[in-house]
């Protein structure tokens, strides 16, 4: 795991303390995320500065992720999670740094550019399907930027012929789903225009704990049976650590520790700030 160790305290300091020395640390360098990360990224991002309006969220935050890997940011709320994927995705403003895919540049890149173009799809939190329109037409919708209607009709088939419980309420209103299938369909949604780099925010969130073993196996999936990027945000940091290949923890805009899944999850310091340890 990449982040300085010191010798632990007698007593466990209060949360808010150890989140400080935590970023007191020393800030894993960009050479050692290509090195955890292994082989050509994927994804990189150098010294990410991005937020809002004039509001600065990630202060010079760097990523590296392989091509077919998976990394999970976990963080205290407020830490800049969500915002690391909307800025990837073009959804939040970039003040200066560089995000590439695939070696190309696409920092400024308008979001249906990047997912037109760089093969990126961001699966928003819950709450994203229209609920008085169908399953099929909310699949669709995944679909706008192709060339003819009928290359999204084909692809839809595609996600109906693998997803079964999709395909036997497609003629039915979104409204009427499970939570578990709401988030299959937001997810398979993503899928429509075959991205190469998935970003997903918070999978597991309002999930019944059997479907969102349902939610991280359909990842799973997708990385290792169709080579898929998958990078996410997660408020289940146990649940997102054992999935992803690797973890970043964030701490106010800030990378503060990286490691592998298992890495982190074996940290004493992660265990009693994100893992109830």
């Amino acid at each position: 795991m990449i982040a300085a160790h010191t010798m632990a305290p007698p007593l466990a300091p209060a949360p808010a303390a150890t989140l400080a020395a935590t970023l007191s640390r020393p800030r894993p360098t960009v050479a050692q995320l290509a090195q955890l990360a292994g082989g050509t990224p994927m994804v990189a991002v150098d010294n990410l500065v991005a937020g809002y309006g004039g509001m600065e969220i990630l202060h010079g935050f760097s990523l590296r992720v392989a091509h077919g890997g998976s990394l999970c940011l976990i963080g205290p709320n407020g830490a800049g999670k969500s915002t690391v994927l909307r800025a990837i995705y073009g959804l939040a403003r970039v003040m200066s740094g560089t995000i590439t895919v695939a070696g190309a540049p696409v920092t400024h890149l308008r979001a249906e550019q990047k997912l037109q173009q760089a093969g990126m799809a961001y699966v928003l939190q819950e709450g994203s399907l229209f609920a008085d329109m169908t399953v099929e037409e909310n699949l669709l919708m995944g679909g706008y930027l192709m060339r003819h209607p009928r290359d999204a009709a084909a692809a839809a088939e595609r996600i109906f012929q693998r997803h079964g419980a999709l395909a036997q309420r497609r003629r039915q209103r979104a409204s009427v789903l499970s939570g578990g299938e709401r988030r299959l369909l937001e997810i398979t949604r993503a899928l429509m225009m075959d991205p190469a780099v998935l970003l997903v925010d918070e999978p597991s969130i309002g999930l019944q704990p059997r479907y969102v073993d349902m939610v991280f196996e359909l990842l799973r999936q997708l990385q290792q049976d169709e080579g898929k990027t998958i990078i996410l945000v997660e408020q289940n940091a146990r649940k997102g650590l054992a999935f992803a290949d690797l973890g970043y923890v964030l701490v106010a805009g800030q990378l503060a520790m990286a490691g592998t899944g298992g890495e982190l999850s074996r940290d004493p310091e992660v265990g009693r700030l994100f893992l109830g340890a």
